[in-house]
């Protein structure tokens, strides 16, 4: 099989296309012919070895696909040949992969292959945040910073769900009109001039909680935008700097600054919960409660632009590589 890989994570440039052997199921397992795969900030940064957690070499990209199954496991039931799923897998950026059938779910018919393979981590992300970590409460105001990006326009979306005011932050008329098609009331520019004000303007009753998968210069405004007992999300920092916060704030403000963790969520410490709301979102998608927006595709020979593109934050929903267009 074919698939797209690396010895060396010092450049994208080190990628390169390759043959593997086609990889056979064990016990637990399912092998995934796979459609598309999902392409966010953080498999950008992983592929470059500057994560938090560096993937052992050599290295396949991607691990967020949509497709069909192609074999099972000798002890694997409730799954066969043919069905249509989306998977977490070990190198996305191939054209056959194995996922554990306890990360594999049954695509909603309502769903298109690009719309499922970028959609476990952001979704799981926004409710995770929003409700577990955020408790946000049905007519609080929620400011989304990045909200055009793959976790932002979840948040989105998850946030009009819950019942919230949605204000959408983004940097360009595109992503703003993205953002408002997909439930925010309010949208503002990210100009750090100014933005305190036309913020203040725009929502004279202030903001209960901030979702930030950015965390740039719009942090202390943000947080000092805060009513009495805001909650910040820290998501993530796609700026490519992790700001500083004066710890005088949250007292002044009786605020919280919370960190919202997918990974350790959902593969380290309360796996079961991760699944619950995931099976909560595709039974919102089934309902066509939720249609989550699809990012930029690339084809399989472009998938170093595939990469770039995500690394560059400038994409608009989680960036798609296609393996086998349907």
């Amino acid at each position: 099989m074919k698939a797209i890989q690396a010895d060396d994570l010092s450049s994208i440039d080190k990628y390169r296309v390759v043959e593997l052997d086609m990889p056979e199921p064990g016990p637990g397992e399912v092998r995934v012919k796979i459609a598309a795969c999902g392409v966010g900030y953080v498999d950008a940064l992983v592929s470059l070895g500057r994560y938090q957690v560096k993937p052992p070499l050599p290295h396949v990209p991607g691990g967020e696909v949509a497709g069909w199954i192609d074999a099972v496991g000798s002890d694997v039931t409730g799954f066969a040949a043919g069905d249509r799923v989306l998977a977490q897998v070990r190198g996305g950026f191939a054209e056959y992969a194995l996922a554990p059938v306890t990360a594999v779910n049954r695509i909603p018919d309502r769903m298109r292959n690009d719309q499922a393979a970028g959609f476990r981590v952001n979704y799981v992300t926004a409710l995770h945040g929003l409700r577990d970590r955020a408790r946000l409460e049905p007519g609080e105001t929620l400011l989304v910073i990045g909200a055009a990006g793959g976790v932002g326009i979840a948040a989105v979306q998850v946030g009009r769900l819950l019942g919230a005011r949605v204000v959408a932050v983004a940097s360009t008329p595109e992503k703003r009109a993205l953002a408002a098609r997909s439930g925010a009331e309010i949208t503002l520019d990210r100009d750090p001039s100014g933005w305190r004000e036309r913020l203040k303007e725009a929502v004279p009753g202030g903001i209960d909680v901030v979702f930030d998968p950015v965390s740039g210069p719009l942090l202390q405004p943000a947080f000092r935008s805060l009513n009495w007992g805001g909650r910040y999300l820290v998501i993530g920092f796609a700026s490519g700097e992790i700001p500083a916060l004066p710890v005088n704030l949250p007292l002044l403000k009786g605020a919280a600054l919370v960190g919202v963790d997918y990974r350790q969520f959902a593969a380290v410490f309360e796996a079961a919960a991760a699944q619950r709301e995931f099976d909560e979102l595709l039974a919102w998608v089934a309902e066509g409660r939720l249609s989550p927006p699809a990012g930029r595709a690339f084809p399989f020979d472009r998938y170093r632009e595939a990469l770039t593109y995500a690394l560059s934050g400038e994409g608009i929903a989680k960036t798609i590589f296609e393996v086998t267009p349907t």
